[in-house]
């Protein structure tokens, strides 16, 4: 595994990161989660891979995929020789202040994932989404707080607009603040909107791009169609369906299915093969919860795409509205 610099930083991570939104624990939002037992031979396997950046998030399971995840590092690996990131943002209880970018849920957030995780620091902390009802000044300032108290190495953010993420680096540098040093966008071969403006800001800022979703939440594998969705997840994940579904996005699959075909791999490895070939890309997020799905994500990272195969997964493109974030 060849280890990459982290964005701007000194810190190195393998190109894959381990996303675990599907370790936890089954709930009605995450009906297909999986469990503790099941979850834990997934990130065992991770580590004997290599992979050691692994991505989690306060709200995953409603904790449990902190816990999990924490658990499962302290038993199978040393704290120093991963990279663990989590997320703050969304509810994480009824109250008004159990959710959103203030200091007062900065604050309590952090707290509450390191417990969750079992651990003193993370390495990176990032933003799930943009607060509309807070100060960028008030969020920016806490969270150069929780880097100065030690609890966590570096910031990041996801989803966002452009000008939202310049604003919030603008915020950082005019006070002497801490600043994002890697954006969690939204990419992969059926949506790529993000190259329109914010994939350019990461590149001339130095900035990590590490994206979610690249798979396409499982679309790209080419195990769905507009009439068939043969897994739990894409029968009951309703964030899912309001992401993929036009026409050209199932064109795109079939041209994937196609050179995978022609190579004798699986459709993964093709699809993200283009997300890696891409050189701003530091580490896409990759999900895992079937024997098979991490060594396709390690496989990938020898898949070389011909610039005639890039060109035919990337002509039929069309573009879309903006997706996962408001």
């Amino acid at each position: 595994m060849e280890y990459l610099r982290f964005g701007n930083t000194g810190m190195k991570v393998s190109p894959i990161c381990l996303g675990t939104m599907t370790y936890g624990k089954p709930t009605d939002r995450w009906p297909w989660a999986l469990d503790e037992e099941q979850s834990r031979p997934f990130i065992k396997k991770a580590l004997e891979l290599g992979i050691n950046f692994f991505d989690t998030a306060d709200m995953y399971s409603y904790g449990a995929s902190e816990e999990v995840l924490g658990r499962a590092l302290k038993d199978f690996a040393s704290r120093d020789e991963v990279v663990l990131a989590t997320k703050v943002f969304n509810p994480m209880g009824p109250g008004p202040n159990d959710k959103g970018l203030s200091r007062k849920h900065i604050m309590s957030a952090i707290n509450a994932s390191l417990r969750r995780l079992g651990t003193d620091y993370v390495d990176l902390y990032q933003i799930h989404r943009w607060d509309y009802d807070t100060p960028v000044e008030e969020t920016m300032e806490a969270l150069h707080d929780v880097v100065k108290a030690g609890k966590a190495r570096y910031i990041g953010a996801s989803s966002m607009y452009s000008w939202q993420f310049a604003q919030a680096q603008y915020t950082a540098d005019l006070h002497g603040w801490t600043r994002f040093v890697s954006m969690q966008p939204h990419y992969n071969l059926v949506y790529r909107e993000e190259e329109r403006e914010m994939i350019p800001f990461c590149v001339d800022q130095k900035i990590a791009v590490i994206p979610w979703s690249p798979l396409a939440r499982g679309l790209l594998t080419g195990k769905r169609t507009k009439e068939r969705n043969e897994t739990l997840r894409a029968q009951t994940d309703q964030f899912g369906k309001l992401l993929y579904g036009q026409d050209a996005d199932f064109e795109i699959v079939n041209r994937v299915s196609e050179i995978a075909t022609s190579r004798g791999i699986p459709n993964a490895q093709v699809a993200l093969a283009w997300v890696l070939s891409k050189p701003f890309i530091t580490a896409p997020i990759v999900g895992a919860s079937k024997p098979g799905h991490l060594e396709d994500a390690e496989a990938a990272l020898s898949v070389q795409l011909s610039e005639e195969e890039i060109t035919k997964l990337e002509e039929l493109y069309q573009p879309h509205p903006v997706l996962g974030f408001q």
